[in-house]
């Protein structure tokens, strides 16, 4: 996990209960460093707390629909979306777009539209262990986060140290690939708020301190239970966030700290 700077004054985030199209013109030209998506990813069904949280100590209760009719109609969702909020981005800015198998080719020509194909930076797969296996497929364990730049020449990168496996290299660190192995929350994890697809703040962590500067701004248009924010107030960044759902920004504002 990345190390956490020491800083003067605790970052603060700015919450927001709104739709992302909404929030994107508010937004001051040229002020975010790093923008994180992780929109829903059109499955087709609901997603909800599950029945037992309460038994693990957590109160939260969210969900979200997440169907769109057509996987077109998904795709120019995201693209209106993205659109707009390309302005408030500085030209040293990266966006990452978390997805799975469902959409990120799709997700991928879409950005090589907006952004030209010589904006990409990396495909990373997020690796994890948890779900199911299937008797007519290979099992699905991983997700796909599509990072480009916004200038390719001027992106900020500083490649995130791991630790590292091989005997040779046994307690030392080196440079993260473009492959995550990073678990996914369990059931019992003391991070887990209740709210569903929720993604471990290692995560997030981790691509922050990749792609935005100390002192930085990211943003999450699509924040959920906060994790995105909580991750930039532990490295030393500013956050900014909105999600549609009222007790999602419930959550995530118990979460973070506020400006």
């Amino acid at each position: 996990m990345p190390a956490r700077p020491a800083t003067t004054s605790t970052p603060t985030s700015t919450l927001h209960t709104t739709d992302w199209l909404t929030l994107a013109p508010t937004l001051p030209r040229y002020s975010i460093d790093f923008l994180y998506a992780d929109p829903p990813f059109n499955t087709g069904k609901s997603h909800s707390t599950p029945p037992n949280a309460t038994k693990a100590g957590r109160s939260a209760q969210a969900s979200y629909f997440d169907s769109w009719p057509t996987t077109a109609d998904y795709i120019s969702w995201l693209r209106a979306r993205l659109l707009a909020i390309i302005p408030a981005l500085k030209p040293t800015a990266s966006i990452a777009i978390h997805c799975d198998h469902r959409a990120s080719h799709h997700i991928r020509l879409l950005l090589d539209e907006l952004l030209t194909p010589d904006h990409f930076i990396n495909h990373l797969i997020w690796h994890y262990g948890l779900g199911g296996s299937s008797p007519r497929r290979f099992a699905r364990k991983h997700d796909d986060i599509l990072i480009y730049g916004i200038d390719p020449a001027k992106y900020y990168f500083k490649a995130p140290m791991v630790p590292a496996t091989s005997q040779r290299l046994k307690g030392k660190l080196k440079k993260a690939t473009d492959v995550l192995d990073i678990p996914a929350i369990n059931n019992m994890a003391r991070e887990r708020t209740g709210y569903p697809t929720q993604k471990p703040i290692e995560l997030l962590e981790l691509l922050i301190s990749a792609f935005c500067p100390p002192g930085g701004t990211v943003l999450d248009p699509c924040c959920g239970s906060g994790t995105t924010l909580l991750a930039a107030a532990n490295l030393g960044r500013a956050g900014i966030g909105c999600d549609i759902s009222p007790a999602a920004i419930g959550i995530a504002t118990k979460r973070v700290p506020k400006s």
